[in-house]
């Protein structure tokens, strides 16, 4: 079996990115970028973002979640607390967020924190999602071990008849987390391997140290 990747490059050869360019909010350059994204095209759910999160067993573990809000407080994303990411970020809630774009060639790396949100926040968004997705986050025990597919299955079929009148309420153990970023790192794809990295890291909790890091 070859497993030669030797010959997978690209040049990286779409934009710049230079100190003057960068907006000294970090959440604000975030907004700029996300909307190049949009307007750029061609990328399904722009809002996937890698999630990393250090379990009991002491490694750390990362897969892709949606990005649902962000401001100026931080990140917003919605998962099951029992499920192992957050069962992970109840314990330890330093975590990592990462984007990858490459319609644009850029990415975005970001530190932070996670805190559950309030209730009633969490409440809100359950009853804008569909009813199928309401349905699911009920059905599903995330990352338990289950027998086969058909016991999802059944389960739904047994939710959907129990709630075919009426509101599916959020299940108490699913809601959302808010990660507060302490550094943000920016990274645009430039020739020959000599990327623009450019890093802020909070001070003080009011203000950002910029600083360019070498590719």
């Amino acid at each position: 079996m070859d497993n030669n990747l030797h010959d997978y490059r690209k040049s990286y050869e779409k934009s710049s990115l230079d100190k003057e360019n960068l907006n000294q909010n970090p959440l604000q350059q975030f907004r700029s970028w996300f909307h190049d994204v949009e307007k750029s095209g061609g990328l399904d759910e722009a809002n996937a973002m890698t999630i990393s999160t250090i379990g009991a067993d002491d490694f750390p573990k990362n897969r892709i979640v949606l990005l649902k809000y962000y401001d100026e407080n931080g990140f917003v994303f919605y998962t099951n607390y029992e499920s192992e990411k957050g069962r992970a970020l109840l314990r330890n809630p330093k975590t990592s967020l990462s984007f990858f774009w490459p319609n644009t060639e850029r990415q975005v790396i970001i530190k932070g924190l996670a805190e559950k949100l309030p209730d009633h926040v969490s409440d809100n968004y359950f009853a804008s999602r569909p009813k199928g997705s309401q349905l699911g986050a009920l059905v599903s025990n995330q990352s338990k071990v289950i027998e086969n597919r058909e016991v999802l299955e059944k389960e739904l079929k047994s939710l959907e008849d129990q709630y075919q009148n009426k509101e599916v309420p959020r299940p108490k153990n699913w809601g959302g987390f808010l990660v507060r970023p302490l550094s943000m790192e920016f990274w645009q794809g430039r020739p020959n391997r000599l990327h623009d990295r450019f890093r802020f890291t909070l001070i003080d909790d009011l203000d950002w140290k910029i600083e360019r890091l070498a590719p």
